[in-house]
């Protein structure tokens, strides 16, 4: 019994170590311009992100595993995923003249980078302290507006000057306020990119202004005073 509890505590640590088999093959299919299958591919990691803290805590791989950094094995997949790939999709988009899209990829790599290296990307309650680096999203609205090259060339600048700014952005499975509410349009957002990669990114008004919403409403709920949130 014990044995099998090392093999399952080491099956989490495969099963998050995909995430970066899912980069590698999101690269590929990027390079080949074949953008929808680049974004489910990131879309499917992000869903292993979501999966795998929760297993790894309930079957302890921490304790059994010690040898193992589940934390720097997170850290190193999410930088794949989250910033690398996602800033080669930004440079070689198309959407941005090549003066503005190189130095735009080059922006998020190093802003996500030292993202990734804030000991205190968390607030006590839960939140992210400043914008979570989570270009792999921003690309996917880049590719999905397709908004002028200047306005998403202001866009990328604005996100990397708020990794480092002192403001609260929702970790929509984590913080407490709002919890369930949060949950609820995060599965309806799932739903709506799935549709948008199945529609090869160019879907209706039906499915891109209801993402655009839901983009607002996690960009700016932390925003709000703390005292609003906890009224609520």
């Amino acid at each position: 019994m014990a044995g099998f509890e090392y093999v399952r505590a080491f099956t989490i640590h495969v099963f998050t170590a995909t995430g970066a088999a899912l980069a590698l093959l999101a690269l590929i299919l990027g390079t080949g311009g074949h953008w929808a299958g680049m974004f489910l591919c990131l879309g499917l990691a992000l869903v292993i992100d979501g999966v795998d803290g929760p297993l790894a805590r309930a079957f302890e791989v921490q304790k059994l595993l010690p040898r193992w950094s589940g934390d720097t094995l997170d850290l190193v997949v999410d930088f794949t995923t989250y910033v690398f790939v996602p800033a080669y999709a930004i440079a070689a988009s198309g959407l941005m003249p090549q003066p503005l899209a190189i130095p735009a990829g080059v922006v998020v790599v190093i802003s996500g980078a030292l993202y990734f290296a804030d000991r205190e990307m968390k607030t006590a309650d839960n939140y992210f302290r400043g914008f979570p680096a989570v270009w792999n999203l921003a690309a996917f609205y880049l590719y999905l507006l397709e908004p002028p090259g200047w306005v998403a060339a202001i866009a990328i600048a604005l996100l990397a000057a708020l990794s480092f700014a002192p403001v609260k952005f929702l970790h929509p499975l984590r913080v407490q306020h709002w919890r369930l509410l949060n949950i609820a349009i995060l599965t309806m957002w799932v739903v709506l990119a799935l549709a948008a990669v199945v529609q090869d990114l160019s879907p209706g008004p039906y499915v891109t202004v209801p993402l655009s919403l839901i983009a607002v409403y996690f960009f700016s709920v932390g925003l709000l005073p703390d005292r609003v949130r906890s009224a609520a």
